[in-house]
């Protein structure tokens, strides 16, 4: 069965252990990496990492775009949204449809 996984700073991940899914706590990037690269390897079929440590880790989670599993979607932590990762959705889906089909190109 698939797994659902989150990883950032206590503070931003606690509550979703509250709603079931497993939390990672980390506040550093080295760590967030050994992390993912876990998670991957495990039967993660999402992976949900907070934006600041998404931007630390990008070389890893770019060895994992094209792959099937893990979907790796970057969040706001509890300082707010960078805007990081709703870019990261809209780049996905243009890689898939070809078009900017969510924003025509707006940001």
């Amino acid at each position: 069965m698939y797994k659902i996984g989150v990883i950032g700073g206590m503070n931003s991940v606690a509550g979703f252990r509250a709603v079931g899914l497993n939390v990672f706590p980390c506040e550093e990037s080295a760590e967030a990496d050994k992390i993912l690269q876990n998670l991957a390897k495990e039967e993660y079929a999402i992976v949900y990492i907070t934006e600041n440590l998404a931007v630390e880790v990008q070389d890893t989670i770019d060895k994992y775009k094209d792959a099937v599993l893990p979907a790796i979607i970057a969040i706001p932590d509890r300082n707010g949204s960078t805007g990081r990762g709703m870019d990261n959705v809209r780049k996905a889906v243009e890689r898939a449809v070809g078009a900017d089909i969510l924003f025509g190109g707006d940001k």
